[in-house]
This record gives structure tokens, C-alpha cells and sequence, in this order.
């Protein structure tokens, strides 16, 4: 394991208080619900018992009429954004790429941030937007990632602050200072953290034998702005420079002439981050560095890669990392926030941080100290083949909790619905390389009966994705949606001529199993509750009914078998709500998959207690609010044969 911690004084010890403990005042002010990354309300006029008459009462595109204004420009049928909201106001990141606030309780236009003249669209919608006010100047700010630029909204009127960066933006593609960043891209929500904003990036790193696959890319570095003025405060190197903490794990490949961290790039937050203001202290999700599945050109456990790294908000100094995947070649990026909550073990009470990942570990920590809850073992892991690959010899893996997704695959793993199926999805499996978790990418052998790739379970989209996880504080519960969906990974010699690597992925898909049906038993998608007191799984159940009528098995008296699409869950004082997802295949996820039922599901057992009929299926995280005495639930929605909206629920 790679940890390391900052002593932190005994008095600020004392101080600390929990993160959600004045969160929640029926408003949903962050994209998470608050920054502790909790997704929980504490709201309770929808019941378990009545959430079953729970109706839709407003709908609203994705970009409505008033921001169209003429434009034959249509909403796409998916998009990804989670409203916020204060004050009465639903602020949305629109499919046009700009920003507005809808009237909480009829989601009518209030105000939009207007397109720049000449142009029909600032980009795709985000995941969502930050709140930020100061309520002693009664400043209240909407802060949104627009293009490459971060704006200010006043969250009133919808007008630009002049003196916010330059002429009201600040232009992200600039202040870094090792590499030069020509295009920035960013979906996640910024973070407002004791009035600094936290951004991320989502700098490419999926390449493939069509394009021009480099070993020299952009940084990822996370970087912090003032909340007034757009300065940039700090910057953080997620590959760690010459003379800093962790720049020792980038060793020299045998082919170049300098040190792998002078040229890597990607290790992206693309995710969004979490942060417990009472510390001032910001916990950042890591992705992997270029590339993805073949890093023979960064040799090393490059650090800070795949990692959860804790930094002071105010300053950018780091405090404390934890490495979840050394020298990662398997695309095992920390996906979503990690979530706070305090917890009790043993006796003792802590204030954890808890990430979930893709290889379906979750990882429990002192979010002061940085030290497990639980120990964290250095495992033995198998090496591959690939020429000039560098292997990490273990892997880190939690002794608690125990995993909440299946690791690796074996041929007891493969459906069984009938004999028949079994033997198909045998054969299958034999056609590639499978083994435990960590089973490292091959190459792709062409001739006959040689190998296709390698069966990567979890596959890249999890276990857990960017749906993340959900908290209840009351019990000390945490809520993880997961989906089993394997990969197929293949390398393959690069051959583009401005391709400066050796190897590309050229296979990678998910392993479809005999007769279109999945190569793995089901549930498909589930719902897991993990007590975080004791580190234990306390239920499983499977989230939807998928493939029940599928030529090969509609004839069998089968139990739900789960769907796997990508959801977020919503948790409050009486339920866990969560939806089905999209039918139309999003990337690396099976077509087919989704459903327009929203669950709520009993928070003890697991139990669905109601189920609600969407127009469509939900594609974004869900939220909760009071608005004029009434609570709402709102989602975006979307479907094939549809454009995407937000839909507003609520009790008759």
C-alpha cells in the first residue's frame, strides 16, 4: 500500500464535526448533496409507504424553448446532468452546454446564461454545477465548467461577474506550467470548498489502433480558483515533477533517454472530488496515465496514478495518498466522490472516507490521518507477457469490506441456464486469457486458435462507475450500485506512422456470451448495502429484470436478473431510490440494457417497497428537495425514441 500522512494537532481533532451534520436544509446545494459526496436527504414526507403515489407533476427538456429561441438544434436522448438547488432554483447544466435555473416546483425557465452570438452550442451538458454564496454580502454563485472556460453566474439574475477571471471566464486551457494544453475538457461537477473551486480534467486517454496512440499527453493536474476573483490559487501534479513526493515511483524505460514522468500525461481527476470543510481538507479521485492498457513506456508504480489523494483545499498541499492500483493497466481509474461519513469500529469513532472502484473494492479510511480502517494487504498478482511491459509483483487489496463486485472469472462463473448455454459460454471463454483479478492484458495472437484478448472482470465500466455510491449517517451505511459487465482487452503493435508506442488496444468490448446473451451469470446489475461499522455486506438484491425474454431462456421460471445500466442512487431518512438506466448501448455497456422504473427499495433489507413508471429511463443521478412544502424527486430522463428532460416527481 502507498500511504502517507501529515500529523494533524489534537485540537483541530477536537473541532471536527461531521460533514453532512448541517449539510441538509431541504435544498440539494452540491452535486453529491452536499461535499461530503453523500447523496443522502434527510427528508421524509415520501415514505416507503407512499412512494408508490409518487407522479410525475413537471417535465423540461434539456433545452427548453425559451433557450432555443427558434433554434432547430434537438437534445440528444441521453444526457448526464444532475441538477443542484437553493433558493426555490434548479440550476442545470443544458444540452446546449450552458447554464440555466428552472422554477424548483414547475421547472419553468428563470434565466439562462445566453449562447455568444454566431455559435448554436457551448458543448455537451455537464454533469452538473456548483452553488457558492456569502450570505454576509448576499453573493450567491452559480459556478460552472462552460467549454474550456470556468464562469461565475449570479444565481438571481444569471449575469456574469465582469471580474471573475477575464471579462467574466477564465480560460482553463491555461496555467499549467509543465505542458501545454490546447483543448481542456471537463464533465464533472466543480466542487466549492471554503471559497475555492476544485477542478478536475478529462483529458483523452482512450486510443486505439485508428489513432495516433502518444506516449507524451496533457497533464491531469487538479487545480484550485478563488470563488471571487477566477485566480488560480494552486495546482496539483498528479504526476508528480522533479524534487516532489512520489516522483521517484516514474523510473526510465530502457528505450528513452529520460525519466517517464517528464512526458506522461492523462492520471486525470475526471471524476469529482469530495471534501470535509470542517478540516478544509479536499479527497481527490485519480485516474490511470497514458495509456490506458500498455504502460511499458512508464515503468513503475506511478504514483499518483489510480490513487485517492487528500489535499489541504486552501493551498493544494498534499496531506495524504493512498495508490489502489500500482502501474495500472486495466483502465481501474477511481471513477466517482468518495463519501464521508463518520463511523464507528471496534469502539472507536472515525471520521472515514470511503471510495468505491471499479474492481469492485472499497476502500475505508481515517479521512484526517489517511490510515485504513481496515489493514490493506500487498498481494502477489501474475505478470503478463507483453514485450517491454513493466509489472507491478502485488496489487493492494482490502481486508474489509468484502468485495461487492465479482473478481475475475472462472469457468464455474459462466451462465448455466441450461447445459446447452453452459457448454457455448465454455468454448467462449476458452478463446481468451482469464484468470483472478489483476489478470494482466495479452496480446492478440491472429493465428488460428490463438488467443482474442483477455476476459477483464471487473470490466472497465466496474464494478462501480460514475454512479458511485450513496451514505445513510444514521446507520452508517453505504449504498453501492454495480453492474457485471466483462471486457474483452487486446493489445496489439502499433502501426499508425505518428504513433510514437508500441503497443495499442485494438479489442475491447464486452464479452458477449453464447447466443447474445451474457457471458456470465446473472445478477447483471445489483444493489448493495455495506455497514461500515463492521465492515461487512449487509444485502445484495438485483436491480431489474433484463434478458427475461430472450429466445433461449423466456421458457424458464428464472428469478430477477438484474440490469446493467450505469444508475445513481438517492438515499433519505425512509428509502433508497434508484433507477434502471437507458435501453439504447452506451459505451461499453450492453444494448438492450434499462428500464423506466424508478425503485425504492427498504434501506434494511433491500426489499422493493414501490415502483414509479418514468417517460423514460434515468440517465443521471437523482435528488431530493423541499419546495413550498412539498418534496420532490428530480431526474434526468432519456430513451431512443425521445429527446432527454428533467422530470419533476411528486406526491399528489
Amino acid at each position: 500500500m502507498s500511504c502517507t500522512s501529515r500529523a494533524t494537532p489534537l485540537l483541530l481533532l477536537s473541532l471536527v464535526a461531521s460533514p453532512v451534520a448541517t449539510a441538509q436544509t431541504g435544498e440539494w446545494r452540491a452535486y453529491g448533496a452536499d461535499t461530503a459526496g453523500t447523496r443522502y436527504s434527510p427528508l421524509d414526507q415520501i415514505t416507503a409507504d407512499n412512494a408508490g403515489d409518487l407522479r410525475v407533476v413537471w417535465r423540461q427538456s434539456t433545452i427548453p424553448d425559451a433557450i432555443r429561441q427558434g433554434r432547430t438544434v434537438r437534445p440528444p436522448s441521453v444526457v448526464q446532468n444532475t441538477p443542484l438547488m437553493a433558493d426555490g432554483r434548479l440550476y442545470v447544466s443544458t444540452a446546449l452546454g450552458t447554464v440555466a435555473a428552472l422554477d424548483a416546483t414547475s421547472g419553468e425557465v428563470v434565466w439562462f446564461d445566453p449562447l455568444p452570438d454566431g455559435t448554436t452550442r457551448r458543448g455537451s451538458a455537464s454533469r452538473g454545477v456548483a452553488y457558492w454564496e456569502d450570505r454576509q454580502r448576499e453573493d450567491a454563485r452559480v459556478i460552472a465548467v462552460v467549454g474550456s472556460t470556468l464562469v461565475a453566474l449570479n444565481a438571481r439574475t444569471g449575469a456574469r461577474y465582469p471580474d471573475f477571471g477575464v471579462d467574466g471566464e477564465v480560460d482553463l486551457t491555461q496555467g499549467y506550467d509543465t505542458r501545454t494544453v490546447t483543448q481542456f475538457a471537463w464533465r464533472s461537477a466543480p466542487l466549492v470548498v471554503n471559497d475555492v473551486v476544485i477542478v478536475g480534467s478529462a483529458v483523452t486517454d482512450f486510443v486505439n489502433e485508428t489513432m495516433p496512440a502518444r506516449k507524451e499527453m496533457p497533464p491531469g493536474d487538479v487545480r484550485g480558483f478563488d470563488v471571487r476573483s477566477g485566480e488560480q490559487l494552486w495546482l496539483f501534479h498528479t504526476v508528480p515533477q522533479e524534487g516532489e513526493a512520489g516522483n521517484e515511483t516514474w523510473l526510465t524505460s530502457p528505450d528513452e533517454d529520460r525519466a517517464s514522468w517528464e512526458y506522461t500525461g492523462n492520471t486525470n481527476m475526471w471524476a469529482w472530488p469530495s471534501a470535509d470543510e470542517e478540516l478544509g481538507y479536499v479527497y481527490l479521485p485519480l485516474s490511470t496515465p497514458t495509456n490506458d492498457y500498455y504502460g511499458g513506456h512508464r515503468p513503475g508504480d506511478n504514483l499518483f496514478a489510480e490513487s485517492l489523494v487528500c489535499l489541504d483545499a486552501r493551498t493544494g498541499e498534499r496531506i495524504w495518498h493512498f495508490q489502489a492500483v500500482h502501474h495500472g493497466v486495466w483502465d481501474y481509474d477511481f471513477p466517482a466522490a468518495p463519501n464521508l461519513i463518520d463511523i464507528t469500529v471496534d469502539g472507536r469513532d472515525i471520521k472515514a472516507v470511503a471510495i468505491v472502484s471499479k474492481q469492485g473494492f472499497t476502500y475505508v479510511f481515517d479521512r484526517v490521518t489517511g490510515e485504513p480502517v481496515w489493514p490493506i494487504e500487498e498481494r502477489p498478482v501474475a505478470a503478463g507477457d507483453v514485450p517491454g511491459e513493466w509489472y507491478s509483483p502485488t496489487q493492494p487489496f482490502p481486508t474489509k469490506p468484502p468485495p461487492f463486485a465479482q473478481q475475475g472469472v472462472t469457468v464455474g462463473d459462466l451462465i448455466d441456464f441450461t447445459p446447452e448455454l453452459r457448454r457455448e459460454a465454455e468454448a467462449i471463454l476458452a478463446g481468451y486469457v482469464s484468470g483472478p483479478l489483476f489478470t494482466p492484458p495479452t496480446l492478440i495472437d491472429e493465428r488460428p486458435g490463438g488467443t482474442r484478448g483477455t476476459v477483464q472482470v471487473p470490466g472497465l465500466v466496474g464494478g462501480a462507475d460514475w454512479s458511485g455510491a450513496a451514505v445513510d449517517p444514521e446507520s452508517g451505511t453505504l449504498y453501492v450500485p454495480t453492474v457485471r459487465t466483462p471486457a474483452v482487452v487486446g493489445l496489439t503493435r502499433s502501426e499508425h506512422p505518428r504513433s510514437n508506442v508500441d503497443f495499442v488496444m485494438q479489442a475491447l468490448d464486452i464479452a458477449e456470451g453464447p447466443q447474445g446473451l451474457p457471458l456470465l451469470k446473472p445478477p447483471y446489475g445489483s444493489l448493495v448495502a455495506i455497514d461500515l461499522h463492521a465492515g461487512e455486506i449487509r444485502w445484495r438484491v438485483p436491480n431489474g429484470d433484463g434478458l427475461r425474454d430472450h429466445p433461449a431462456i423466456r421458457h424458464l421460471n428464472l428469478p430477477p436478473l438484474g440490469q446493467a445500466g450505469r444508475v445513481s442512487p438517492l438515499v433519505t431518512a425512509t428509502a433508497v431510490f434508484l433507477g434502471e438506466g437507458v435501453d439504447r448501448g452506451m459505451v461499453f455497456t450492453p444494448e438492450g440494457v434499462g428500464g423506466k422504473l424508478l425503485r425504492a427499495y427498504d434501506k434494511r433489507t433491500g426489499a422493493v417497497v414501490a415502483e414509479v413508471e418514468l417517460p423514460g429511463g434515468t440517465s443521471a443521478a437523482p435528488i431530493t428537495y423541499m419546495a413550498d412544502g412539498k418534496q420532490y424527486i428530480v431526474v434526468a430522463v432519456g430513451w431512443s425514441d425521445m429527446e432527454s428532460e428533467w422530470v419533476g416527481l411528486a406526491l399528489p
